[in-house]
């Protein structure tokens, strides 16, 4: 076990808050194994864009830094993708759960998105900041086709962690807790690779 303490950034995406889905219960976990959890709140659906979420991370979180686990939600993907690309320093790691990138073809959804996801990413220098990898997506999700995350998972050069059943991966489909991604977390917060 490492003597070093990181912090997991939660990022939730469109229409939703920190206080739902597995965001308090993975937020819980990583608490008891004696690291910090923050979990911003972003304005959605109004007054949603890319320049204000970012300020409101500046606010709440500060900057990126080599002691952080960045976790996206949803739009919590891109929004995440967005700093990871303008960061000067990598992460340790980057967890991605029914993430996209570009519009879904939903009316409620696709204009507050698009500052975040419809735009060409410099993905090298994405690759060189993210850490360890991570992405999940289900194989029925209401709002996200499987195709997106296979897409993500392509660009980063990692496995698609398919979730079966799983809907959008969030309380709707019944995921109070997430505990395949604490899993997968845990050996990176003890300075274990995997």
């Amino acid at each position: 076990m490492t003597n070093t303490k990181y912090r997991v950034v939660i990022s939730h995406g469109s229409y939703g808050n920190p206080q739902e889905n597995w965001f308090p219960w993975l937020a819980a976990e990583i608490r008891k194994l004696g690291h910090d959890a923050v979990t911003p709140t972003f304005p959605t659906p109004g007054g949603q864009s890319l320049d204000i979420w970012r300020a409101e991370f500046r606010a709440q979180v500060g900057f990126l830094a080599p002691d952080m686990v960045l976790v996206g939600h949803s739009l919590g993907v891109g929004f995440i993708l967005n700093l990871i690309e303008e960061s000067k320093v990598p992460v340790r790691g980057t967890f991605l759960v029914s993430g996209f990138l570009g519009r879904l073809g939903l009316e409620e959804f696709d204009p507050i998105n698009e500052s975040f996801v419809c735009r060409d990413f410099q993905w090298d220098r994405i690759r060189r900041n993210a850490g360890e990898v991570h992405i999940y997506n289900a194989d029925n999700d209401p709002y996200v086709p499987l195709a997106k995350g296979k897409e993500l998972a392509e660009t980063f050069e990692v496995e698609l962690t398919v979730v079966p059943n799983g809907g959008h991966i969030n309380a709707s489909a019944g995921f109070l807790s997430f505990p395949l991604l604490l899993k997968d977390l845990q050996p990176l917060l003890s300075g274990c690779e995997a």
